[in-house]
C-alpha cells in the first residue's frame, strides 16, 4: 500500500503501520483504524479449481471454446454429482427436483433448429475425427466452414452428413492434411459423388481458395502403411521434386503420383512391394499406378 507521501505500507492519515486481514481481505491502519482497502485481490494460484489441463495439472480456467461444439463450449451444465455446495448429499425430494431441472436444462439448450442442426453435424464430425485421426486444427477449420455454409443457407435441402463430410475434406485440403475423397467416403459411408458435389458447392458459394495438395506429403503416409526403408522413401520424394520442377505433376492426382514414385523407388532398390500393396495403401487403383509410373519413367528418363 502506498500513502500520499509515497511511502509504502503506511497510513495516509497518521503514517501508522498497516495490517492485512487475510480472512476479510481488508488492509487497515494499526493506529487509527483507517481502512485503506476493503477487498484485496488474491494473487496466488486457485488451488480450489478442480479442472485439469491437457497435462493433468490443475488449471485456472475450464475448457477452451471450440467451433466444433453446437454452443461453442459456452453453455453451463448442472453438476451430475447430487451434492450441495458444502459437499453433503442431497435429500431425496431435492434430488428428484435437481434431476428434473437437469433434464429441462439439457432440453432448453437445443430448442432452436440451428442448435439441433449443429448437434447432429458436429456429432458426425467427431466420429469422422476418430476414424481419420485428424488434428484439432483440421476439426476447427471444418466446423468454421460448416457454420459459414449454414449462415448462407446451403444446408437447406441437402444431407447434413454429406455437407459435413465435404467441409471436412475442404479443411484437409486447406491445412495440407493428406486425406483424399476416398478416405472421407470410407469413413463417412457416403458416396464419393455426393461429397464431391457438396464440396464444389462450398468452394463456389463460400469463395474458398483451395491449395493444391503436395504429393510429397503423401509419401510418408503410404510408406508408413507398407513399411519401406527410409532410403526408398527419400528417393521417392526426390523423384516427385524433380517431377514438380519439370511440371510433370500438373493436373495429376497427388496420391496416385506419390504411389507411382514409391513403386518406382521400390523397383530401384529391389524392395518386394507389389502394385496392389501400394494401391491399397494409397486408395488408388493399380491402373493409376501403372500409368503414372510409365509417365515418370518416360519424362524423367529413369
Amino acid at each position: 500500500m502506498v500513502g500520499h507521501d509515497g511511502d509504502k505500507r503506511v497510513c495516509s492519515r497518521c503514517r501508522g503501520s498497516l495490517i492485512t486481514d487475510n480472512d476479510s481481505g481488508e488492509v487497515f491502519c494499526s493506529a487509527c483504524g483507517n481502512v485503506m482497502t476493503e477487498k484485496m485481490q488474491e494473487s496466488g494460484p486457485e488451488w480450489r479449481s478442480f479442472t485439469q489441463d491437457e497435462h493433468g495439472d490443475r488449471a485456472r480456467v475450464g475448457a477452451p471454446t471450440s467451433l466444433a461444439m453446437h454452443d461453442m463450449g459456452l453453455a453451463t451444465v448442472i453438476n451430475p454429482a447430487n451434492r450441495d455446495a458444502t459437499g453433503r448429499p442431497l435429500a431425496a425430494s431435492m434430488k428428484s427436483t435437481i434431476e428434473r431441472l437437469r433434464t429441462w436444462d439439457n432440453r432448453s439448450q437445443v430448442h432452436e433448429p440451428v442448435d439441433r442442426n449443429f448437434r447432429q453435424a458436429f456429432g458426425e464430425l467427431n466420429r469422422l475425427k476418430d476414424k481419420l485421426a485428424l488434428s484439432e486444427a483440421v476439426i476447427e477449420k471444418a466446423a468454421s466452414i460448416y457454420r459459414r455454409a449454414l449462415d448462407k443457407g446451403l444446408v437447406r435441402g441437402r444431407s447434413i452428413s454429406a455437407l459435413m463430410a465435404s467441409a471436412l475434406y475442404a479443411a484437409c485440403r486447406d491445412t495440407g492434411t493428406a486425406r483424399n475423397l476416398k478416405d472421407v467416403e470410407t469413413a463417412a459411408n457416403i458416396k464419393k459423388k455426393d461429397i464431391a458435389r457438396c464440396y464444389r458447392l462450398l468452394v463456389k458459394e463460400l469463395d474458398l481458395r483451395m491449395p493444391v495438395t503436395d504429393s510429397i506429403q503423401c509419401v510418408s503416409r503410404i510408406a508408413s502403411h507398407i513399411g519401406i526403408t527410409e532410403k526408398t522413401k527419400r528417393h521417392a520424394a526426390d523423384v516427385l521434386k524433380e517431377a514438380q520442377a519439370n511440371e510433370i505433376s500438373a493436373g495429376k492426382d497427388p496420391m496416385g503420383l506419390a504411389a507411382a514414385a514409391i513403386y518406382l523407388a521400390c523397383v530401384k532398390f529391389e524392395e518386394s512391394k507389389t502394385q496392389r500393396d501400394i494401391a491399397e495403401a494409397a486408395n488408388v487403383t493399380e491402373v493409376t499406378i501403372r500409368n503414372r509410373y510409365k509417365g515418370l519413367k518416360e519424362s524423367l528418363n529413369i
